[in-house]
């Protein structure tokens, strides 16, 4: 047994398990492939300055949950706690909005880092696939960020997920809705951190978890109450256009989401069978996070949606994923010319798409054939002495159990055209 072990908070992702990950990536990222998203990877590691201003200095990921760490030359980093600040830093760093192509449109898979208290769907190293449009103020593209991952949940067969939608108003009406929320909290029994917060940012308070802050949030005044004319007509063309999609979605007045660059647009998805866990993805829009780093206006838009919490969501429902087997053919070989035979033909396999594996390190009959059922092969290419003066190799059916002999030139045809 190995003296290490993973650190407290992650996990290992280990075949065959691993293959279901990579099954949610992909069919995660196929409707945004297909609607003009390019892929974008950013470094792990960024300034601690740039999610301080993006993310907010008042949010838990900030103040709490961020890895940071000082270089030898003094460099305050941080392994990156969520994606788009990284995101928007690479896109405006690389100049990408001055190509003349408006919206910059990008898509992302990665790893991040929060420190929080480990639990079942939360963990302090997790993976997300994530889509960010750059530079256009648009409805249509806040509705098209939502079908795209309704449409990526649905392609996985899940079904018990819902959708929540609220607006959170830009810079004309929020700050109205900000001073009649903070005269609010400041007659609640809050402690003393959380009145703090509130007079940084009043919305994070909304999104506190804790039941002794929730149940005092009751008569909290709602930002849908304060919105201007402008945002009331945005969202409800984004409303209009999701709806007419067949994307089916709850108006949810009090979701904030835990981020504070988001104005506007801001949605969630969130499974019932995950516990308090629920959220498995979410976004929005963030019309002034360019600027807060130091870039032009760009209004923009944007998701995340977490692996780990997809996987956990299939489970609850019982989805069992179609994936690709690992290993289609099984070379078995028997001496060592019939190891050099069948090593040729596994090559010659390999090179025409064909998935396929071989008994290594000398095994017997007995031994390398329960490796081939292992494997998960549908068929075992058994080559001995005798079939080698005979020219032939030996393919067995390893569901059927049926076995024939072919030509040991023709054997790689057979195979392609029976696995299609």
């Amino acid at each position: 047994m190995s003296t290490f072990k993973a650190p407290k908070g992650t996990y290992d992702l280990l075949p065959p398990d691993s293959a279901k990950y990579l099954a949610v990536r992909e069919a995660i990222a196929a409707p945004l492939r297909g609607s003009g998203y390019g892929y974008i990877e950013t470094p792990g590691f960024e300034t601690v300055e740039l999610f301080a201003r993006g993310v907010g200095e008042s949010t838990d990921i900030v103040t709490k949950e961020m890895y940071a760490f000082e270089t030898k030359g003094g460099t305050k980093l941080a392994l990156r706690p969520e994606g788009t600040a990284s995101v928007l830093r690479a896109a405006l760093e690389a100049n990408l909005h001055r190509a003349g192509n408006l919206p910059v449109k990008l898509w992302y898979s990665g790893s991040y880092y929060r420190y929080e208290r480990p639990q079942k769907g939360r963990y302090r190293h997790f993976s997300q696939v994530g889509a960010e449009a750059i530079g256009a103020e648009d409805p249509a593209l806040d509705a098209e960020l939502i079908i795209l991952a309704d449409q990526a949940y649905r392609s996985l067969g899940l079904q018990n997920f819902r959708i929540l939608l609220n607006s959170l108003g830009d810079k004309e009406c929020r700050p109205v809705y900000r001073a009649a929320l903070q005269d609010f909290l400041r007659g609640l029994d809050l402690d003393e951190d959380t009145l703090r917060r509130a007079e940084i940012n009043p919305l994070r308070v909304l999104d506190d978890k804790r039941e002794s802050v929730q149940k005092q949030l009751g008569d909290a005044p709602l930002l849908r109450d304060y919105l201007c004319d402008a945002c009331k007509a945005y969202h409800e063309e984004v409303r209009e256009l999701v709806t007419a999609a067949g994307v089916t979605f709850e108006d949810d007045p009090k979701l904030v989401r835990g981020l504070d660059y988001y104005t506007r647009t801001t949605f969630e998805f969130v499974h019932d069978g995950l516990g308090s866990q629920s959220a498995v993805g979410g976004g929005g829009r963030y019309d002034g996070l360019s600027e807060m780093i130091g870039g032009p206006a760009l209004p923009s838009a944007g998701w995340a949606l977490g692996v780990d919490r997809t996987v956990l969501a299939l489970e609850a429902e019982g989805v069992e994923l179609e994936l690709p087997a690992a290993t289609s053919v099984f070379a078995v070989p028997l001496g060592e010319e019939a190891r050099r035979v069948l090593f040729a033909k596994v090559t010659e396999l390999r090179k025409n798409g064909v998935a396929a594996d071989f008994a290594y390190g000398g095994k017997g009959l007995k031994a390398a054939m329960k490796a081939a059922n292992r494997s998960g092969a549908r068929y075992a290419l058994i080559l001995g002495e005798r079939d080698i003066e005979e020219g032939v190799v030996q393919l067995k059916d390893l569901e059927s159990g049926e076995q024939t002999a072919f030509g040991v030139n023709e054997v790689v045809a057979e195979l392609e055209s029976r696995l299609g």
